[in-house]
């Protein structure tokens, strides 16, 4: 990617980094669906205790619909992603059954796309999340939109999950160690079992930066190695991957 789309698209992770409100991080998805140039991208987690929160570009047609006849009981994506911790690409689920292919043909006739890749993400207390990139296009085409963004659809993932954490409905924030963006950023890459270099690349820095950011975390949470400082981020919920 480069610079001035990177530049871009960092401006517009600062804005949901600084959104307070639904409807900001609503309208930082659709910037994100046209920086990408997809036809839809979405957001949607659920609690513990059956809380939801979404943003995202489907239609609230399509939105209605699908919990109208209770879809999510039997959508592959759904099923497949709370089995993994991988992203998911859709094409590599089962959607064999009679009730998965009637699902893929009403999708289809609501405007959504035949491709999609979906980031699972946990959290603190039970949360579980799905982000989504969808678009209707050949599998040649989706193929090499996948290897340019992959890394940019993880990070992307990651920062709308965060934002979602603080507007989960009487969260109780704990005290822990407080890690920068950037911090964040470099240790949820290792977790996700990056090497440095690829770190590096995907954050647009050098090695040098990046080796100051992991020893500030580890720093931070006490780590006394990045392993431990990986394993301390994810108990404290600090990251999600």
């Amino acid at each position: 990617m480069n610079v001035p789309l990177r530049q871009r698209l960092e401006t517009i992770l600062r804005s949901v980094e600084g959104s307070t409100e639904r409807d900001q991080l609503q309208d930082a998805v659709v910037q994100l669906r046209d920086f990408l140039g997809i036809d839809h991208l979405i957001y949607h987690w659920v609690s513990n205790t059956g809380d939801q929160f979404a943003v995202g570009t489907y239609s609230q047609e399509w939105a209605a619909h699908y919990v109208e006849n209770d879809y999510q009981r039997i959508d592959p994506v759904i099923i497949g992603a709370y089995q993994r911790f991988h992203p998911v690409d859709w094409r590599r689920l089962d959607w064999s059954s009679k009730a998965a292919k009637s699902l893929l043909e009403d999708a289809a006739d609501h405007g959504v796309g035949n491709q999609g890749f979906s980031v699972p993400l946990r959290g603190p207390n039970g949360q579980f999340a799905l982000f989504t990139a969808n678009h209707s296009c050949d599998a040649e085409t989706w193929d090499a939109f996948i290897e340019t963004y992959r890394r940019d659809l993880l990070l992307i993932a990651h920062y709308f999950n965060q934002k979602a954490l603080e507007f989960e409905p009487d969260r109780v924030p704990g005290l822990r160690p407080s890690l920068s963006p950037r911090e964040v950023d470099a240790i949820t890459l290792l977790a996700l079992g990056y090497g440095r270099a690829q770190v590096a690349q995907s954050l647009a820095i050098s090695e040098n930066t990046l080796r100051v950011y992991i020893e500030s975390a580890r720093h931070k949470l006490g780590a006394i190695n990045t392993v431990h400082a990986v394993a301390r981020a994810l108990s404290l919920g600090l990251i999600i991957v």
